[in-house]
Formats: structure tokens, C-alpha cells, sequence
């Protein structure tokens, strides 16, 4: 089964359907098929997600019926591009419950439990519930010690953990020590390292 991306489907959609039908077309592709970007498996609730923004990865937890809880600073969106990294400037975030489509919007995404083989995931009751009792709710927010990522491993392990904070201060520590020419480097190698990893896990899916 090949798989096309959102934007292929919709790029289709317009050329033999014209604009005004595309639009529909759209709609309910992404109700009915987003999950088969990466998986033929559709996400069950309590699964975490992991959305591919460019530069760094937005989370959020499956809560069935095709919705996600997640925790939102103001720019971030799926159609604010370039302007989403903006959200490292916010302070305070909503927690929002959306439809899984509308939070991936043309980016990439996949189901991602990252610490299922460290912790045991509490009871799938528990995780909706606390993830419900947030919703509306303006939180304290922090790209280091507060972001999205934290908030859904806190609700799906009772443990707030960001592998991507975790990566950065591991980046950072090294290129303290080996000086600022060689630390860009070392930076740079890093994230193409990251990033290719994340490129080589989705063509083995």
C-alpha cells in the first residue's frame, strides 16, 4: 500500500476537483485517513503523538474519537510555520482538546510512547481523566521544564520528561567544553543526527 502525504492528497483533490471541492475533499480526508500518514494503525487512547513542526516536535495525547488533549502555547498552531517557534517566548499555555487533524494540519506525525520500555503507562481511565480535568485551563509554561512534551509524559507515565530538553542540554554541555567554533559543529552534527534518525524510522514503518 503506498501511502501519499496530506499535502499530496490535497494537491490531487484540487487539480481534478477544482478548488471549491477540493475543500471538501480535504476535510474529509483528514477526518477519516490522517492517521495512515506513518501508521495503518489508528492511535488508541492514551497514546502519545508526536508532531513534526521542523525545528522541534509539538505532543499531545490521544483521547479517542478521533481528538487529542494538548498543551498549547499562543502561537502554536499548525498553519503558524516559521512563527510556531515563537512559542519558547510564552509564559503560559491552554491546555486545548482538537480533532488530531486539525492539530497536524500538512505536518508529520506519529504514535510515539518513547518511555514505555522505562515506566509502565498508568490506567488509560486515569490518563483521560486528568487530561480532561485540564482542559480550558491556563498552565505555567516552559520550553525547559514545562513544555508539551512534559505535560503529556506526565500524564501518561505520572512523569514529566522531554527527550528533546533532555537532547539539547546533553548538545550543550559538550560544546561548552570543546570551545564555540568546534560546539557549532558539534550543534549542528546533533540535530542532523536527530533529525536523520527521525527520517529513518518513518521508511521503516
Amino acid at each position: 500500500m503506498v501511502l501519499l502525504s496530506v499535502k499530496q492528497y490535497t494537491l490531487i483533490a484540487q487539480v481534478h476537483l477544482g478548488d471549491g471541492l477540493h475543500l471538501h475533499l480535504q476535510d474529509v480526508f483528514f477526518r477519516e485517513f490522517a492517521h495512515l500518514q506513518y501508521y495503518e494503525k489508528k492511535p488508541e487512547p492514551g497514546d502519545l503523538i508526536e508532531i513534526s513542526r521542523g525545528l522541534y516536535q509539538h505532543w499531545a495525547i490521544y483521547v479517542g474519537e478521533g481528538y487529542v488533549i494538548h498543551l498549547a502555547p499562543p502561537s502554536e498552531h499548525a498553519h503558524a510555520g516559521a512563527n510556531s517557534i515563537m512559542s519558547v517566548l510564552h509564559e503560559r499555555a491552554t491546555v486545548k482538546k482538537e480533532q488530531l487533524y486539525e492539530v497536524v494540519g500538512n505536518n508529520d506525525y506519529r504514535i510515539n510512547n518513547l518511555l514505555d520500555e522505562k515506566y509502565k503507562p498508568r490506567p488509560v481511565r486515569e490518563m483521560l481523566q486528568d487530561a480532561h480535568s485540564f482542559l480550558g485551563k491556563e498552565r505555567p509554561y516552559s520550553v525547559f521544564t514545562k513544555n508539551c512534551e512534559h505535560f503529556v509524559t506526565e500524564l501518561r507515565y505520572g512523569k514529566p520528561q522531554s527527550r528533546q530538553v533532555q537532547l539539547f542540554d546533553a548538545v550543550r554541555t559538550v560544546a561548552a567544553g570543546a570551545g564555540a567554533g568546534l560546539g557549532i559543529g558539534i550543534i549542528a552534527y546533533a540535530v542532523a543526527t536527530f533529525l536523520g534518525s527521525k527520517d529513518k524510522e518513518k521508511q521503516t514503518q
